[in-house]
């Protein structure tokens, strides 16, 4: 149980320092940004990677169930 906790951890930590550091702008998205400044360029980037959190946790969520639901039933 504490291998799977480290684990998550570990994860969730490499998780965040990546959406810190990620530029998510299509080519069209960049040359917007640039175009509006610093601030506002900021701002998009933090929106779309807001946008592509939730889709990304509900396919993490159903994953998980599956996962768990094909160990128990690989143990029966």
């Amino acid at each position: 149980m504490s291998k799977k906790i480290l684990f998550l951890s570990v994860l969730a930590i490499c998780s965040f320092i990546q959406l810190q550091t990620a530029t998510a702008q299509c080519s069209i998205c960049t040359k917007t940004a640039q175009q509006l400044g610093e601030g506002p360029a900021h701002s998009l980037n933090s929106g779309i990677l807001y946008l592509m959190f939730a889709p990304l946790a509900i396919m993490g969520y159903i994953g998980m169930k599956w996962w768990k639901k094909e160990k128990e039933i690989m143990k029966s």
